[in-house]
């Protein structure tokens, strides 16, 4: 099945307790294209970058099978930019630099031949510009999944709501879905925010894993595998999202009892993630390498027990 990811291509800079990189490739857009490409080979993106983003680089995610005509470059601008510095838990971090560049009057434009798509997925962006996507697309996906942060939650609630209420899989964290339901119980907020549009919402805890809820209250929750060493978290959530999404247009399948895999798949994807800076472990992997790292998951939940009664 044929995937749409729109989000940022971009730079990031990044210091972790572990080491400091110079600017390298990041945004949201490109991790969830390279998580995903590991399973669909139709898939296409929607961006933008100015002219000192490296050709190389959009070269690279041609080979990798992304269809890159949807990447607007802009002549005389710079690219997205972002600087963060994480603390010693690596669960929080400081914004250091935020240089919107492109991405301050991004304009979505959808090529013809991305028209009836099966899947979209909507990386972190203005919730206006997600709606927009949606809007200038001729026929609904089979499926269409969304990320947001608390900014937008901030500066953009009404435009927030109205693009929550559009989207099938909404995907946030359990500080964003907090914030987002004005409630403190998790089960409690996901039954907020699914009145307020989405079929179905993934929370995501960071190193404690992740939940899925669906309408009818049915919960699923995915560990998150340990590590022993996590150099940058970075983009991580961004991965999973790929992995998700692409492992649901693999399948072809949306059920509920497909979506658990999916999320299995994802959180498997962003374990890779973080173990290197930016996306340098995405850049390799092989079919081997993810089947055993699911393995790895499923051995960590699964257990059998006897009736003690």
């Amino acid at each position: 099945m044929s995937l749409l990811t729109v989000g940022s291509v971009a730079f990031d800079a990044i210091e972790t307790p572990f080491g400091k990189t110079d600017k390298i490739i990041g945004g949201a857009g490109t991790y969830i294209a390279l998580s995903s490409s590991y399973f669909t080979s139709d898939q296409k993106i929607v961006s933008v970058v100015g002219e000192d983003f490296p050709n190389e680089t959009l070269e690279d995610l041609k080979g990798r099978g992304v269809d890159i005509e949807g990447i607007q470059i802009k002549e005389g601008e710079k690219t997205f930019f972002w600087s963060g510095k994480y603390h010693n838990d690596m669960n929080s971090r400081d914004t250091l630099v935020t240089e919107l560049n492109v991405l301050e009057n991004f304009d979505p434009i959808i090529p013809e031949n991305y028209q009836g798509v099966d899947f979209l997925m909507l990386g972190n962006l203005a919730p206006a510009v997600q709606r927009q996507v949606i809007e200038r697309l001729n026929e609904r996906p089979k499926l269409i999944a969304m990320d947001t942060m608390n900014f937008w939650m901030d500066i953009a609630w009404d435009d927030l709501m109205e693009t929550v209420a559009m989207v099938d899989v909404l995907i946030i964290n359990d500080e964003e879905a907090r914030q987002m339901s004005k409630e403190y119980s998790l089960v409690k907020a996901a039954k907020i925010i699914m009145d307020m549009g989405p079929k179905y919402l993934i929370i995501k805890k960071g190193e404690h894993g992740a939940l899925l809820f669906d309408k009818e209250m049915n919960v699923f929750f995915a560990p998150a595998l340990p590590l022993e060493e996590v150099f940058d978290p970075t983009g991580a959530g961004d991965t999973f999202a790929g992995g998700f999404v692409g492992y649901l247009a693999k399948t072809d399948d949306i059920s509920f009892e497909n979506m658990k895999r999916a999320v299995i798949m994802g959180s498997a994807m962003a374990s890779f993630c973080v173990e290197k800076f930016g996306t340098e472990r995405l850049q390799n992997l092989d079919g081997a390498e993810i089947d055993a790292r699911v393995e790895s998951f499923v051995s960590l939940a699964h257990f059998q027990m006897e009736s003690v009664f």
